[in-house]
């Protein structure tokens, strides 16, 4: 059986011609992609306006296709116009040539500067290009390449598409393309040479007339001329005549100490090399017939000096070095860091002998003997500070990345007040840099957007003189020698309750940065501590002639007034002078007076014999605390004023204790009991308040507190008395009646306790330490993660400065840029490096585009142009030479640009034919001088000598004339080349009559 199913097999084997094959399928799915794209059908369009193709929008589309495996991309490029009227479009539905056979005539947009190669070859301003897919594929056989071709031709004739087709062969980047485009009984032919070597006969325009009329091959005997445009290209690179403007900072100044307190304010600006590479000068002739100049291989009449048209094009410097650019790159460098202060020091704080320990010890021994020590000199925090001391003192100069000059000068600048000019802090802090901006402008208020600091504060100043340290000063041991030196000085003042100078009083300011709310943090408690202090030096003096004089119930019971005066005067004091002291076990305190011994019994036996009526407390205790009479209202039960009190203001906090206080709270979970304890931890302020309340009013309830603390909680209403009079009546809200509410439970359980004698809210001295602890732990990475927002602010103030001074509407587009991409990032913490990255890769941006400006504008000598008009010329067209990719020379060579461009070029070829002529060469300002027509010139310099041999020529030859046959229809013939040192390249677009052949 199976043997006889085998011939079977062969048998019924038959091959179905009617199946599509691959090359078919090829075929269907270019037809397919044209008319998804509606590209079928007569093309139309208005006439080309002159510089369309630089000034117009292009668009593309892409889609994939395949033949059998392999993948091609076919793309659709266009130049975006308005669409032609009716009228038109009816008239070129008779006998019109395709839109792309007319672009090959139109002289409108020759050598456009920016556009695809096609473009710039053919002139076209729509085309389709199918490529491979993939970036390493190729089509290399010309087996291949022609089947593409068939398969096009085919495509385009079933679909009737008059849009040219190219397909990209060999590999991507020789840029070789053939083509096709029909229309109505005509068809066009693109075709490519591309050679590395160009052949000699075709280097000038005669030999690529040769070559161009054999191509046509019309039989025509007298040709019609052919149109020429040429350009020739002049590369000038030489800059060594004009010196870069940039003046680099002295080096040796800065690491001398010899820099002025204002030059650590400052951050450095502009190139450290000249940020434009070359010069491009295209000289063209636009319109020029066959016959009329000559070009070959002995002679030619191209002369740059006489071309018609000039244009320029600048090659800036790829990432030229920048100094703000360097300073902001390296200042980044040190976040990736992870050594700690002590690691890159190279030592630990505790590496000391045997005998300053033992010193140490000694120190600590002295708080048991009884000698009369002032308190303030056994502190904890004064020993830890000598030690660093003699630390300082055995570490050896040589060890020291700064120097004292250096490390001086820094300190001066960042604490004013340590002058003996400026001995108060307050006189210190409006000297800043002069160039701040003003608080009310909106420079100034950047710093809320990035989260850094204002520019007159000492975070600020502190961030510029590390950056600076950090590039000039030893890197990262310079930066963490100066933090190390800063946190010691924060200790010093601390200790002596001087306050730091370039800060802004009150609480910290939750919009800055971090570093900077910690700062305001301590100054806080420098400001506490001081005004405790000095109140009771005051309250001391105050006492001891009343405790001599016997007399003691006088000294306890004193006038309301007399007590008064003293609390406004506490009032006055940022810290209430005494408010907050309290016999915290964190701090030494000095024992209390006999009479101050009296009057805490005194107000304690009231306490505890008054627990049951009010009366009965009001007969016991005297007022205590008071501030001054409300005015308006009276105590319910007395009828006596009442008097707000002198209370405890909030403490202060920076962004991370709130964080950390918001995940305590929020831990303690959603239930009855957690609630509680959480409403309990919230009313620590409330509970010392009204304690103030009690000691200020004594006889006083529940409801004459919230009069005053919360008047929506106490409702009056008028009602009728048992006499039929109107009277106000007033009770506790709803919300204050509920059982066992805090605000009850809290009265219940306050005590009455003027604020001076009450346990602090804010604890200074634990904060004060919790600060000066995380200081000193900041490593310099964490350092540079701080201050980097500030750092950024001041280079966004630096380019703002110097934009003011150029006025370039392409900076100040970047300038807002990064002032809405820094307020997105720098508004969290921990920001990705890769978008710190692209901020500072924008400000870069910026520098060198100035830097670029100010380096154009040195070499065509703006600033020493005496007619105004000319220089309000010069200073348009370098301008232009930013923004725009080439720019028209006025008046070519004779224009005022022109005639600076050409003495570049001169000035360049003098110094390259001869060394010895340097000396003797002729200055820029000379040579605008010098008088004289353009004829003069070549003959006494001689136009060789002028420019150097072209680096590019370019040539556009067209023609219309009948192919293949003299009957035929006389259709546009186009052939473009360009010539440079190693390339060489010939594109032709020949036209075909397809009927009369």
């Amino acid at each position: 059986m199976a043997a006889d199913s085998e011939p079977e097999s062969e048998v019924f084997e038959i091959t179905d011609f009617t199946t599509a094959s691959e090359w078919e399928r090829f075929i269907s799915k270019v037809e397919e992609v044209l008319n998804d794209w509606k590209l079928i059908g007569i093309s139309s369009g208005k006439p080309l306006e002159m510089g369309i193709y630089t000034t117009g929008i292009w668009e593309e589309k892409s889609d994939e296709i395949s033949f059998a495996d392999f993948r091609f991309s076919i793309t659709h490029h266009y130049l975006v116009q308005e669409a032609s009227d009716k009228d038109g479009k009816e008239e070129l539905v008779e006998d019109a040539l395709p839109l792309s056979m007319q672009d090959l005539l139109c002289m409108n947009n020759d050598f456009p500067p920016r556009a695809h190669c096609l473009v710039r070859w053919y002139g076209l301003r729509e085309f389709l290009v199918i490529a491979p897919a993939a970036n390493n594929d190729a089509v290399l056989s010309e087996s291949k390449c022609n089947l593409l071709l068939s398969s096009i031709s085919i495509a385009l004739g079933n679909t009737g598409c008059q849009v040219p087709l190219f397909v990209q062969i060999h590999h991507k980047w020789r840029r070789m393309y053939v083509g096709e485009c029909q229309g109505p009984g005509v068809r066009t032919d693109f075709e490519m040479v591309h050679l590395r070597k160009v052949p000699n006969q075709y280097t000038h325009l005669s030999g690529l007339l040769d070559i161009f009329k054999s191509k046509i091959g019309c039989p025509l005997t007298p040709l019609p001329p052919v149109s020429i445009a040429i350009r020739l290209t002049y590369v000038l690179q030489d800059w060594q005549q004009y010196f870069w403007p940039q003046q680099p900072p002295d080096i040796d100044a800065l690491i001398g100490g010899e820099v002025g307190g204002l030059e650590f304010g400052k951050l450095p600006f502009g190139a450290c090399e000249d940020p434009i590479s070359e010069l491009h000068l295209a000289t063209t002739w636009p319109h020029l017939t066959e016959g009329i100049i000559v070009d070959n291989d002995v002679y030619s009449d191209l002369d740059p000096i006489q071309a018609p048209q000039w244009s320029v094009r600048v090659r800036k410097a790829d990432n030229p070095q920048c100094l703000l650019g360097d300073f902001l790159t390296e200042f980044f460098k040190l976040c990736r860091r992870k050594e700690s202060t002590d690691e890159i020091l190279g030592r630990s704080t505790f590496e000391e002998d045997g005998k300053e320990v033992a010193d140490i010890t000694h120190a600590l021994s002295k708080l048991t003997e009884p000698a009369p020590v002032p308190i303030h000199k056994l502190s904890v925090t004064n020993m830890v500070h000598s030690a660093k001391k003699k630390i300082r003192k055995h570490r050896g100069v040589d060890d020291s990345p700064l120097n004292n000059e250096v490390l001086n000068t820094i300190m001066l600048f960042l604490f004013p007040d340590a002058a003996d000019k400026l001995t108060d802090g307050s006189e210190a802090r409006p000297s800043t840099s002069r160039n701040n901006p003003l608080p009310e402008s909106e420079e100034y208020n950047i710093y809320s957007q990035f989260k850094s600091a204002p520019s007159d504060s000492l975070t600020y100043k502190l961030a510029l003189c590390l950056c600076m340290i950090n590039f000039y000063h030893g890197g990262v041991k310079g930066v963490a020698h100066l933090w190390q030196e800063f946190v010691v000085e924060m200790r010093r003042r601390w200790e002596k309750n001087d306050l730091i100078p370039g800060l802004a009083n009150g609480p910290p300011d939750l919009r800055c940065c971090l570093l900077h709310q910690k700062l305001q943090m301590l100054n806080c408690c420098i400001e506490r501590k001081k005004a405790r202090d000095e109140g009771k030096k005051a309250y001391t003096s105050d006492c001891s002639p009343s405790g001599s004089s016997g007399d003691t119930g006088k000294a306890v019971d004193r006038s309301g007034g007399d007590y008064q005066k003293e609390t406004e005067k506490e009032r006055g004091e940022v810290g209430k002078s005494w408010e907050s002291w309290s016999d915290s076990e964190e701090e030494f305190f000095e024992c209390l007076s006999d009479t101050e011994e009296l009057k805490g019994n005194g107000q304690e036996n009231g306490k505890k014999g008054g627990t049951k009526e009010g009366s009965k407390e009001s007969a016991n205790l005297k007022p205590e605390g008071r501030l001054h009479p409300h005015g308006k209202l009276t105590l319910l039960h007395p009828g006596e004023p009442l008097y707000i009190p002198v209370t405890q203001e909030p403490a202060p906090m920076t962004e991370d204790l709130l964080e950390e206080q918001s995940e305590v709270l929020a831990k303690l979970g959603t239930s009855a009991e957690g609630a509680h304890l959480r409403a309990r931890m919230q009313s620590a302020c409330l509970l010392s308040d009204m304690e103030s309340f009690k000691a200020a009013n004594p006889g006083c309830c529940l409801e004459d507190f919230v009069r005053w603390y919360s008047p929506r909680d106490y409702i009056e209403e008028e009602v009728v008395d048992e006499e039929g009079n109107r009277v106000l009546k007033g009770e506790l809200s709803a919300r204050m009646k509920i059982p066992s509410n805090m605000w009850v439970e809290a009265w219940e359980t306050a005590k009455p306790v003027p604020a001076r004698r009450q346990r602090r809210l804010f604890d200074d001295t634990r904060e004060a330490e919790k600060v000066l602890h995380y200081l000193a732990i900041q490593k310099p990475a964490d350092l540079a993660r701080h201050l980097l927002p500030c750092v950024i602010h001041a280079s966004v103030l630096k380019v703002k400065e110097e934009e003011t001074l150029e006025d370039i509407a392409s900076v100040k587009k970047i300038i807002k840029q990064i002032i809405s991409h820094s307020s997105k990032v720098l508004r969290f913490p921990n920001p990705e490096d890769k978008k710190l990255e692209e901020i500072i890769a924008q400000i870069m941006s910026a520098e060198a585009i100035i830097a670029r400006a100010r380096s154009l504008k040195a070499k065509f000598a703006i600033e020493k142009c005496d007619q105004e008009e000319e220089k309000e010329d010069l200073e348009r067209f370098v301008n232009c030479l930013l923004e725009q990719p080439e720019v028209s020379v006025i008046g070519a060579g004779r224009g005022p640009a022109g005639s600076i461009i050409h003495k570049l070029f001169v000035n360049a070829q003098r110094m390259t034919e001869s060394s010895d002529e340097v000396a003797t060469m002729t200055s820029l300002d000379e040579e605008l001088k010098r008088s004289g027509s353009s004829d003069e010139r070549r003959l006494n310099l001689g136009a060789v000598a002028d420019f150097p041999p072209p680096a590019g020529r370019e040539l556009i030859l067209r023609i219309t004339v009948p192919r293949p046959a003299p009957y035929s229809k006389p259709l546009p013939q186009r052939m473009y080349s360009v010539i440079t040192k190693e390339d060489f390249r010939l594109a032709g677009a020949f036209s075909a009559d397809t009927t009369f052949f």
